[in-house]
């Protein structure tokens, strides 16, 4: 069959066709589906607008009711801009060779009176066919994605050890059970297909002077992963994330007003879930360089096969423009600059990791070691973290671990660095997860390592800052959107060298939580 079809007899399509027509925007598809579906009229003295004076209008009628090529609209009117246009009488003929086998002397005087007429048909409908192509392929309308994750945790503390006034003050202040919610609303929005413009919702009621699970308390480090109060309040809903992320070759870039430091890597190095139990076991074993910080900031990363680079900058107080209290770029930014090397395979995977961060930023430490982050200055930090996954669910879990160390660099505008402030500090955590246990679906977890401690002082004396965290739980997958996820935790010496002296003190967590998401 030749590639110069029947449907160029459509008045409305040989519209489409005329020289004004030529953009691929001003498309009429509507009304050409709608063509497509009419009932096609069978003789041409049907046509209510075309005058039959001409020679070739008898020529024409002869041709299409002999061999049945006459193709048009069911109102009676071939809808030209003319009775009949020398471009439509060119359509009607060239239908009609198309079921011709045979030539005769009408048949061939009329191919040399409209040879220029199909001639110019037949290169514009290529046109027409390739714009309508390149219109259906690249054709992609803004979609917006929803999706909630719904937390409700209903728990309580235990204080324990020989330090009788800071247990007595503890379980007085922190210890009864209390039932709490964090609900996150994410709205992923697309304008290519290639592209991500998120916009989180969150809000929560962990009130932040009294509940241990949001890290009040004896130690910051009881702070739950599904943890959250907006600082206006309970049930206040804030802004948690604002950012656009989209790719350019073999590197993305992400820009946000509201952006995490995880929202701008490549990679994640650790398989241990992120929505277990205590905020710090989900930071890869290395919380002071995987710091999650969180506020107006920039990244870009650079991937190619397995391996991958990351660049980040954060500053939690850049919307303040006072430099002595925030900004880009000043002492009083809290910020954070972190460099990301990766290498991830489908089993396994390694990252190293460098990140200078501010005062105030790094979120878990002991006691002890709550002072020296708080003083203004730069800390360096390097960390090592990777993960394996066996192929299929068993008794082996996944492995996922990391450490890190740091270096104090303080400034000179630092306020009461005495002796006492570390000089460097060091963590681990190791965290393992079984797939499928007692039922598919399901999965248990247990973790432990140490928080952020100092190993040394400014004064070189010897520091005794060591602490011990595990947690323990068990996931039962109810349905697709629904888990219920009872645990454990416990804390040993969780103040570091502020445990005084031949006395301990040690906390123990118990809970349940509900996840509700889609």
């Amino acid at each position: 069959m030749k590639p110069f079809q029947p449907v160029l007899l459509a008045p409305a399509a040989l519209a489409l066709l005329a020289p004004g027509a030529t953009g691929a925007a001003e498309l009429n598809l509507t009304g050409i589906n709608r063509y497509a579906s009419d009932e096609q009229i069978t003789s041409l003295s049907q046509l209510s607008d075309v005058r039959p004076s001409d020679w070739a209008y008898q020529a024409l009628r002869n041709l299409s009711e002999r061999y049945g090529c006459m193709a048009g609209y069911p109102s009676g009117s071939s809808k030209g801009a003319r009775a009949m246009s020398r471009y439509e009488a060119a359509a009607l003929l060239n239908a009609c060779l198309d079921r011709i086998s045979d030539s005769t002397d009408d048949l061939r005087k009329l191919m040399a009176e409209f040879a220029r007429e199909l001639s110019i048909l037949k290169s514009r409908v290529e046109g027409l066919e390739a714009r309508v192509g390149g219109l259906t392929a690249q054709q992609f309308s803004t979609t917006t994605k929803l999706s909630i994750d719904a937390n409700m945790v209903i728990g309580g503390n235990s204080f324990l050890g020989s330090d009788a006034p800071k247990v007595m003050e503890s379980r007085s202040n922190h210890g009864a059970i209390s039932f709490n919610y964090d609900l996150r609303i994410n709205l992923d929005t697309s304008f290519n297909g290639n592209d991500l413009l998120r916009t989180r919702l969150r809000a929560g009621n962990f009130d932040r002077a009294s509940n241990s699970f949001y890290g009040a308390g004896p130690t910051r480090l009881s702070q739950l992963e599904a943890s959250f109060e907006e600082e206006g309040g309970a049930n206040v809903v804030g802004i948690d994330r604002l950012y656009y992320q989209f790719p350019l070759g073999n590197f993305t870039f992400t820009l946000g007003a509201r952006v995490e430091q995880d929202d701008m890597l490549a990679m994640y190095p650790s398989v241990y879930p992120n929505s277990s139990v205590l905020d710090m076991f989900t930071m890869a074993g290395t919380p002071v360089a995987y710091d999650l910080n969180i506020g107006p900031g920039a990244g870009l990363w650079w991937k190619a096969g397995p391996l991958s680079v990351s660049v980040n900058y954060i500053a939690q107080d850049a919307a303040n423009a006072n430099p002595d209290e925030g900004g880009i770029g000043t002492q009083s930014s809290r910020a954070s600059t972190t460099v990301q090397l990766g290498y991830q395979q489908p089993q396994w995977a390694l990252a190293l990791v460098y990140s200078a961060i501010q005062q105030d930023v790094a979120p878990y430490s002991t006691n002890f070691l709550v002072s020296s982050l708080e003083q203004r200055g730069l800390f360096h930090t390097v960390g090592l973290s990777g993960y394996w996954q066996p192929v299929s669910s068993g008794w082996l879990p996944s492995i996922s671990a990391g450490a890190e160390v740091t270096q104090f660099d303080y400034s000179q505008q630092a306020s009461n660095v005495d002796g006492r402030n570390a000089r460097t500090a060091a963590a681990w955590s190791v965290g393992l997860q079984w797939l499928d246990v007692l039922a598919a679906g399901n999965s248990a977890g247990l973790a432990f390592g140490q928080a952020p401690h100092a190993t040394s002082l400014v004064s070189g004396e010897g520091v005794n800052d060591a602490n011990w965290m595990w947690e323990w739980w068990y996931k039962w997958q109810v349905s697709d959107a629904i888990s219920v996820t009872p645990a454990l935790f416990y804390l040993s010496r969780p103040m570091g060298q502020d445990t005084p002296d031949g006395q301990s003190f040690n906390q123990l967590g118990a809970l349940v939580k509900t996840q509700f998401r889609f």
